[in-house]
């Protein structure tokens, strides 16, 4: 059977009566009736056309189009096959017989049939990760025709409208998982590469061999406070260690938790303690309060699966006897250092730095203890974050407006920006003395303290603030004319003058940074590897883990040196460019090449662009110039680009950009007489605003025109460099490619040349931290060539607020004149992929970014049970074998040279090379997994991406995937050099962060603001804007 989407009136009736016992028992998930935003197929036969034709009819490209050129002849059939698989075919074994068994991992609904089950189920296999085939049974080759299915059944046309069977009956959220979903076993260690040594910093920690026993902790009254609970522990601990508790030492989580080594001398029992209270801001004066905690005996933790598990003997990680373990090292820190996370921060560990506007920055530590196949491990990086510097009140109000305020009152948007800075902020006073109360700010007064007047008795007598700070304290207030702050509880008016008060140490700026704080604070954190590598050794001799009474207490030793580990530097792939150049192929050097001699392999045309000057500062001249010369660099490049605009260079406002598009926009329209404007180029200011997201959102969802936005600085500033790069995005922004893979025109990539492979990324961007109403935005990608899988079609959606599960990655919905319809991204994905090659695709292979270690089961559970069912909507029989690798960057382990000094195994900033993987002994003890640095440092230290296998029903061994992705990080289209991620991974990201624009075309640097809602509790999502169907590419 072939795909449609579409069939007429007596068609859909049969197809409707032959499926509906195949896919009634389907599970149907319904996140939301909105279709994604950026990618439509405007006519969506499933048929497709074959390789040579047009380009698929999408709305949005990420930054590689459908194919507008010809491929190379001789590339379009399937291999001749030289395998052990069904078939003589590129389609090796056929679709059927590769499959992954859905029962083996994904209870389905009691309402199931046989014959139903039958049609998504695969046959049962002997896979490590939870099934699937043996081997590949499909041959690898080239030349002859497609392989069994590879092409559309007979009798079935295109067809505009998209009906399926109706499912037996919906379900929101994830299906229900069995117990025998099991992610994949490492199938073995990689050989290839040059063999090195690197240093990772993870310190091994012994373990333990005493037993742990955890009490229920429970206090009277009631505190929400862990810093409070810690100190009613501590204090308890204080009172009682030596008598009551016999002599132990417990660490304790500040919630429910106790745990010791060893039981203590009872079951249960109460204590009582007394502790004085924090000043807590509100101007209340401390008391002292009693607490009864009642701890009880609840479990002993036995390490005994956590030894197996570390020893690859036991499949899942013992969580709570790590728990334990994190605990236990954490115990001093807390008491040590401002605890964040899972990073501690002081102003001892390195000296602040100012990062402007009342900011500083804290140097702090990460750390983590975790399973490794060493041992058990704990990983120490260092961190930084943005602290509000403890400054006199009126000194950090001077930083906020960059003024001095002494001299004149505040303007009314200056109190309201001030009040804004200052609210939730604690502060102590300095009037009194050696006594420092401390309160939080609730608000600004609008009056001047001069004018401001309380009662202070029943009788409604009144005194001025100025005097009463007089009479009260000898205080002279300098300052009246500026405000007071409100302080305490809103309903009773507390005033304090802001020149009687200093911000408090230690607290954490929580709000977003300006575009200033943020390159500060980079500046801060960018340290060069050999810096890097002794910050950590520093931080973990100054822990003095040794002398930590906690780790001593409980038999944790931790090493103090860097962990050295084996590692391999892969090879960097040949690269193919057009054959008119003078270097038709090319290969990088340390992760670099340059387009010197080189003409991009397949150039685009543009005949009709025009451009906006929207900065003050270029003059006409140098824009013209500027334009000139970046044309001629496409040119050299190999595009065909017209050297001149179609309207004069139009110089326009930041303010009025709508205005100034759509007149340059309807200008161009009136000179080409019919025609379409193809590329509209845009100088900008260098510090821009919310000006870039403006051009996006106007050109991609009103008028359907592709852009390509410049910085001042390059316009004034021209470098070779700099144009080749631009010429680079907008050749792959107009359907043009840049380069392939030798290897992948040569059929010689391993899992990916013998049959048509499709290759997903996906990524989950969510607001920023503080924004509880705006929506997430979830994008996935995939290649829509074959076998050079260089192009990348896009789609985002939004869904609700922080869900880290993508929700339209399969749905169904009811339409009232087609009933119910099947959709998502992965349908219209393989739908786009059929009709860019003419193939459907037999292979899976879907990077997935964003997702932490505690959500890898619920997105693996819910995602590839999407992917299923968007397979089998189009082809009840088709379920391609899949792969589904996570991708990592926010994770906390470095590697170092071992020799910092010798150049042969560093590149020019002192990081490891690029290429370097690392499988062994910090990696996971038994899951397929892997560190793999594919990019060459710039500045500061390079941080590995870090893979993880979790499904693997292509049988990659660890040389085949680690090869592939690296070979992958070559070959994204912005510029010559590889990548720190994954392209289809990289390329999800960025779709992601541009769909932001769409929703939120108001963001500025100093503000964040949505028109899409959302609500958290599963409520509906407004849709985003949709992109113009003749914008097919983006940047």
């Amino acid at each position: 059977m072939g795909w449609c989407t579409g069939l007429c009136l007596k068609s859909k009736q049969r197809l409707l009566a032959s499926l509906n016992a195949l896919v009634a028992c389907l599970t149907v998930t319904v996140v939301t009736r909105h279709s994604p935003t950026l990618v439509r197929c405007s006519t969506s036969g499933w048929r497709g056309r074959r390789r040579g034709g047009g380009g698929a009819h999408m709305l949005e490209v990420l930054d590689m189009a459908p194919p507008r050129h010809q491929p190379a002849a001789g590339k379009a059939g399937g291999g001749r096959g030289h395998g052990h698989g069904h078939g003589h075919g590129g389609g090796g074994g056929g679709p059927a017989a590769r499959k992954q068994p859905l029962q083996s991992s994904m209870a389905q609904p009691k309402a199931e049939t046989a014959a139903a089950a039958a049609a998504v189920a695969p046959p049962e296999g002997g896979k490590k990760c939870g099934g699937g085939g043996g081997r590949r049974r499909g041959g690898r080759g080239r030349g002859g025709r497609a392989g069994p299915g590879a092409g559309p059944g007979p009798g079935l046309a295109a067809a505009p409208a998209v009906v399926v069977a109706p499912a037996a009956r919906a379900v929101i959220g994830p299906p229900v998982a069995s117990k025998g979903l099991s992610f994949c076993r490492r199938p073995g260690f990689g050989t290839v590469g040059a063999r090195c040594v690197v240093k990772a910093n993870h310190f091994l920690a012994e373990l333990p061999d005493k037993d742990l026993t955890q009490y229920d902790v429970k206090i009277t009254p009631e505190v929400s406070s862990r810093r409070v609970n810690r100190a009613i522990m501590s204090e308890l601990v204080r009172l009682y260690r030596d008598s009551d508790l016999g002599g132990r030492l417990p660490a304790y989580d500040g919630r429910k938790n106790l745990y010791t080594a060893g039981t203590l001398p009872f079951d249960a029992r109460e204590f009582v303690v007394r502790l004085t209270d924090d000043d807590d801001g509100t101007g209340v004066p401390p008391r002292e309060r009693e607490y009864r905690v009642a701890i009880k005996f609840a479990a002993r933790a036995d390490l005994h699966h956590l030894r197996q598990f570390i020893a690859g003997r036991q499949a899942d990680a013992p969580q709570e006897a790590l728990q334990v373990l994190d605990i236990v090292l954490r115990e001093l820190a807390n008491r040590r250092y401002v605890s964040i996370g899972r990073s501690f921060y002081s102003p001892d560990i390195r000296k602040p730095q100012r990062l402007g506007d009342g900011l500083q920055s804290w140097c702090g530590f990460y750390q983590s203890i975790r399973p490794t196949q060493m041992g058990l491990s704990l990983n120490i990086d260092m961190s930084s974050t943005a602290f509000i510097e403890p400054l006199p009140v009126i000194e950090f109000v001077a930083q906020i407006l960059g003024k001095d305020v002494i001299s004149r009152p505040l303007s009314d948007a200056n109190r309201i920006k001030i009040k804004k800075a200052l609210r939730g902020v604690k502060v102590e006073v300095t009037h009194r003395g050696n006594v420092r109360r401390k309160y939080r700010i609730s608000g600004l007064t609008t009056q001047p303290t001069h004018e401001l007047i309380f009662p202070i008795d029943d009788q409604m007598n009144m005194k001025s603030v100025v005097e009463y700070f007089k009479e009260m304290y000898g205080f002279t207030i300098q300052h009246p004319h500026l405000p007071c702050l409100q302080v305490g509880n809103q309903k009773k008016a507390n005033y304090l003058p802001m020149e009687a008060c200093k911000i408090v140490e230690g607290q954490r700026y929580t709000k977003r940074l300006n575009e200033k704080q943020i390159t500060s604070l980079l500046k801060v954190t960018c340290r060069r590897p050999r810096e890097q590598e002794m910050d950590i050794l520093q931080t973990v001799q100054q822990n003095g883990y040794e002398q930590d009474p906690y780790a001593k207490e409980f038999g944790i030793n931790i090493s103090e040196k860097l962990t050295s580990v084996e590692a391999r530097v892969l090879p960097a792939p040949w690269l193919k460019y057009h054959d008119t150049g003078k270097e038709k192929e090319c290969l990088p050097q340390v992760g670099q090449w340059n387009m010197v001699n080189k003409k991009v392999i397949n150039g685009c045309k543009v005949n009709h662009w025009a451009c906006i000057n929207f900065s003050r500062s270029v003059q006409e001249t140098t824009a013209r110039g500027f334009c000139q010369e970046l044309a001629q660099m496409c040119q050299i490049s190999g595009m065909e680009f017209n050297s001149e605009p179609v309207i004069p260079i139009y110089s326009a406002r930041p303010d009025q950009v709508e205005k100034a598009l759509k007149h340059v926009y309807n200008m161009s329209l009136n000179k080409l007489k019919g025609k379409e404007l193809e590329l509209l180029l845009a100088i900008l200011p260098d510090n821009n605003g919310s000006l870039y997201g403006d051009i996006k959102r106007i050109c991609e969802t009103d008028l359907g025109l592709i852009s390509q936005c410049c910085l001042t600085k390059h316009v004034f500033k021209i470098s070779k460099q700099y144009l080749a790069n631009v010429s680079l995005k907008i050749n792959v922004k107009m359907g043009g490619r840049n380069t392939v893979l030798l290897d992948a025109i040569s059929w010689r990539i391993p899992l990916v040349s013998d049959i048509p492979t499709i290759i997903f990324g996906a990524d989950v961007t969510h607001p920023e931290t503080g924004e509880d109403s705006s929506p997430s935005i979830a994008a996935v990608v995939a290649s829509q060539d074959w076998p050079e899988v260089t192009k990348y079609a896009g789609l985002v959606c939004a869904q609700a607020h922080r869900q880290e599960l993508i929700q339209d990655l399969y749905k169904t919905w009811h339409d009232p004149q087609r009933g119910t319809v099947t959709g998502g991204m992965i349908r219209e994905l393989l739908i786009s992929f059929r009709k860019a090659t003419g193939q459907k695709p037999l292979r899976i292979i879907f990077y997935r970014d964003g997702v932490s270690e505690g959500q890898f089961y619920q997105v693996l559970l819910y995602e590839l049970d999407a992917i299923r069912k968007a397979c089998a909507s189009l082809e009840p029989n088709y379920q391609p074998p899949v792969t589904f690798v996570v991708v990592q960057k926010r994770h906390h382990t470095r590697l170092f040279a071992n020799n910092h000094k010798d150049r042969s195994s560093t590149d020019k900033s002192g990081n490891i090379l690029p290429g370097t993987v690392v499988d062994s002994k910090i990696c996971h003890p038994s899951e397929f997994d892997f560190y793999l640095c594919s990019h060459a440092g710039i500045q500061g230290t390079s941080r590995p991406a870090h893979y993880h296998v979790l499904w693997d029903e292509n049988n990659f061994t660890a040389d085949e995937m680690q090869t592939l992705t690296n070979n992958l990080c070559y070959t994204y289209a912005r510029c010559t050099r590889s990548v720190s991620v994954v392209p289809p991974a990289y390329y999800a990201h960025l779709a992601a962060f541009r769909a932001r624009f769409y929703m939120e075309p108001e963001m500025s640097e100093n503000q964040t603001t949505s028109k899409s809602s959302t609500g958290t509790n599963g409520t509906s999502v407004k849709p985003l804007p949709a992109v113009k169907e003749k914008v097919k590419r983006s940047n």
